[in-house]
């Protein structure tokens, strides 16, 4: 469950720190699993601020250049160079000063540093909308209003939105919680409790709610009042489809939701305000004027939202017109009465449907919607007409026209608030605490409880429409526990218990998971001896190197100080048996010393790998392992624990030929190379050694550190193109990458080199590589026309960067 601080403040009688809250929530049982920041804008436009261009003049040794002087509101200008084709003198602009970080549309962040172009020094940046992420338009610098003061912070003048945001880990009973009113009333019942004070929510419910005219009628027919208790609705004429208010856009972006109309937005508001789902028709296409609710023979044909055609079953409940079907119940709605641009009146709709009929619905077509959901865990009945009025209230405002109808409201057969006693010894047999009377009195008051009657040592209250999942005593005894704080529950003096601490169950977990891959990939585990032979190091390696004072033999006399010799050992073991292809990996430990008693150990884990990487078939022959099979494996480590290598670096090593240290950001994580010539006739090894050795004590420190995300698969296809450059043969495919980066393409997912063609027709010192692009867009089907524009942006930076030419 995602809650905004900001929304929920809306209802709170005083606001609280973001800290306290989160750790208010956590106390009475709406566990915060995360607290992040929001920003509408990245860096919420953080040493961004207006401008003047006082002075504009072309750059004495650059002809798309120009040399401007900014006031930016302090007692010096700025010498800025642009390189924008729409600088000119009085602009007004935003300027992003030294030491600012921007955050592109399409791109990385990146910082504004004091630079030197063309010899001219800049001391910022004059920035275009894309640049500072408010849209994709980069025709241009951004051009202010005239009128605009100079000096303005940026975030100031655009009303950047920030916020922050709380994700509870709500369990399956707590449908009072699923809105941020919910949540807002069991804070103030929690103050209430704890500050002696009588807090009471911020209520939206105005009771401002008046019908114009009563132009609009439609008469609503529940046929199956076993799965709707209770429909309302009312019309509502002369409506304005348009964008949201930028209040209300902003509420529902914090949250995760994508603003859509007006009318849809503050459906989308009142469902996660109050918890109750609404759906708004055009009334234009309810045929006679009536809504049924009702159930249609199976296999009745319904186009839904997404304009997709499913087949009814006779369980699922369906509000119709006089005609046909508009609407599976409480779930989608249908494309046919849906709101549209065209849309001039509604009909707004606010019901209790039967929490079993839902979920069985939402399951068996696979439609699990925000509004499924919450009738599945089952709405507060007697809320639905307040909620009705809200939002039509609501719509009048934003949205325009009039109120054409009366509410109707269709509740055959009232329900009636569950009651419950509980006895106070039965409170503190569960609790273990003694709680006073009024204690108890004033915390069910609090949570909307009704105090039917009290005793000396009982207490009858019927329970609100609200809380459906409370029907026995001990649900009491829970609502009490965790509005005085589950951490105010009294331990006893003596406690006989056998505590046990687990620490290292996450790094175990972790090494599950890569030992796991690396076995289901071909490879074997080895376990080798920590104890080993000192003729393998140098001297310079032995000064450091932890030694046996009563070794048991003179070729185990040190622990060893590097992996690679005690696996090499078990290679030669192998080869010597005939047993050629050899595919090995080692979790272990390397132990160092800097004197008498200082010691440190370090845990790694070493790859091994000789020969072929698979065996010989009836479709081919078996490749042969190379250093990319390798440098591959070390990629799927990383990614297993959430990281990614961002360097390769060449390095000189005494053991290793072509080595190259993997890097993520500063730290190198990983050794990877061929094992030299040298070292393997120690081990009377003739034949190729791959070796890759992973510090593993930093890839899992770097991995706590680390952000793990998961999204589900796009239901949109990727789109591949392939592009042939010609570069200079000394150019790495690294600085083709980079290039790639520098395009700012954000719907480019991967880029693959597939083919490097090198011929004399090609030019001197000339070669051909071969790149494959995948692009994805997680909301839409990308037409040529888009990938034709990200190609092109590509193949521009490419000619800029890499001086490439395009072979056609």
């Amino acid at each position: 469950m995602t809650i905004s601080y900001n929304w929920l403040s809306d209802y709170l009688p005083e606001k609280i720190e973001p800290e306290k809250l989160s750790k208010i929530l956590t106390s009475i049982g709406l566990e915060v699993e995360s607290m992040e920041k929001y920003e509408e804008l990245k860096g919420g436009m953080e040493g961004l601020v207006t401008g003047e261009i006082l002075e504009c003049t072309k750059h004495p040794d650059a002809d798309k250049l120009s040399l401007t002087k900014v006031d930016i509101g302090t007692d010096t200008t700025l010498q800025i160079v642009c390189g924008a084709p729409n600088v000119a003198v009085g602009q007004k602009v935003v300027v992003a000063t030294v030491g600012a970080t921007i955050y592109p549309f399409n791109g990385e962040p990146m910082t504004i540093k004091k630079a030197k172009i063309r010899g001219l020094e800049s001391y910022g940046m004059i920035c275009a909308e894309d640049e500072i992420g408010l849209n994709d338009n980069h025709a241009g610098i951004l051009v202010l209003p005239a009128d605009t003061k100079v000096g303005i912070a940026a975030a100031a003048y655009f009303g950047t939105y920030t916020d922050i945001i709380f994700e509870i880990g709500l369990t399956p009973n707590r449908m009072d919680a699923m809105s941020h009113l919910g949540v807002a009333k069991d804070v103030c019942a929690w103050s209430t409790h704890h500050t002696k004070k009588n807090t009471q929510v911020k209520s939206p419910f105005k009771n401002t709610f008046k019908p114009d005219k009563q132009g609009l009628p439609v008469e609503v027919i529940i046929e199956n009042s076993a799965a709707c208790e209770r429909y309302a609705g009312v019309s509502i004429r002369g409506i304005t489809i348009a964008e949201s208010p930028k209040w209300l856009q902003q509420k529902l972006k914090s949250i995760g939701l994508r603003p859509i109309n007006n009318i849809v937005d503050i459906t989308n508001f009142i469902l996660h305000e109050t918890g109750q789902p609404l759906h708004a028709f055009d009334a234009d296409m309810i045929t006679g004027n009536k809504v049924i609710i009702k159930n249609l023979p199976g296999g009745t044909p319904f186009t839904t939202l997404d304009n997709k055609e499913r087949k009814l079953s006779a369980e699922d409940l369906v509000i119709c017109n006089e005609t046909e079907a508009m609407c599976i119940a409480g779930v989608y709605g249908g494309v046919q009465s849906g709101v549209t641009t065209a849309t001039k009146n509604i009909f707004l709709e606010s019901a209790w449907f039967n929490p079993a009929s839902i979920r069985t619905t939402s399951f068996r077509h696979g439609l699990r919607t925000d509004a499924a959901t919450r009738f599945e865990k089952g709405v507060d009945i007697s809320n639905t007409v307040n909620v009705l009025t809200r939002a039509a209230v609501m719509i009048k405002e934003i949205a325009g026209g009039e109120i054409a109808s009366d509410i109707t409201d269709i509740y055959p057969d009232p329900k009636h608030k569950t009651e419950i006693a509980i006895k106070y010894h039965y409170l503190k047999k569960l609790s273990g605490k003694n709680y006073h009377g009024d204690t108890i009195k004033n915390i069910l008051i609090g949570l909307g409880f009704e105090i039917i009657k009290e005793g000396l040592d009982d207490i009858r209250v019927a329970v609100p429409f609200s809380k459906p999942d409370i029907s026995i005593p001990a649900d009491i005894v829970e609502e009490i526990m965790r509005i005085d704080g589950l951490d105010n529950i009294e331990i006893p003096a003596v406690i006989s218990i056998s505590p046990a601490v687990e620490t290292l169950a996450q790094e175990a977990a972790y090494k599950e998971k890569v030992a796991a891959y690396l076995a289901a990939t071909g490879f074997n585990e080895i376990f080798t001896n920590s104890i080993t032979n000192a003729a393998y190091y140098s001297e310079a390696i032995l000064e450091s190197t932890v030694k046996m004072i009563n070794n048991l033999s003179a070729d185990l006399n040190v622990l060893r100080p590097q992996m690679m010799e005690t696996g090499l050992e078990s290679i030669a073991y192998n080869l010597n048996r005939r047993n050629s292809n050899l595919q090995l990996f080692e979790f272990g430990k390397t132990y160092h010393t800097n004197g008498i008693g200082k010691y440190s150990e370090q845990q790694h884990i070493s790859i091994y790998i000789t020969g072929k990487k698979n065996e010989d078939g009836w479709k081919g022959k078996g490749e042969k392992a190379d250093f990319y099979f390798a440098k591959a494996i070390c990629e799927k480590i990383t990614t297993l624990l959430g990281l990614a290598i961002t360097t390769y670096t060449r390095e000189v090593n005494d053991m290793l030929d072509s080595c190259v240290k993997a890097s993520i950001n500063n730290d190198i994580i990983a050794t990877i190379g061929s094992v030299n010539k040298k070292v393997m006739e120690r081990f009377e090894i003739k034949q190729p050694v791959l070796y890759l050795d992973i510090d593993w004590d930093k890839i899992v420190s770097l991995n706590k550190s680390q952000k793990i995300s998961f999204a589900e698969i796009s239901k949109f296809p990727a789109v591949q193109r392939d592009l042939a450059i010609v570069v200079d043969k000394a150019l790495k495919y690294e600085q083709v990458e980079k290039a790639t980066l520098a395009a700012r393409v954000n719907k480019l997912t991967s880029v693959n080199l597939f083919d490097v063609f090198e011929s004399d027709k090609l030019g001197a010192n000339k070669k051909s590589m071969a790149i494959s692009f995948t692009f994805l867009d997680e909301e839409k089907t990308m037409t040529d026309k888009d990938i034709d524009g990200m190609m092109n942006r590509i193949i521009t930076c490419y000619e800029k960067e890499l001086q490439a030419e395009i072979r056609k």
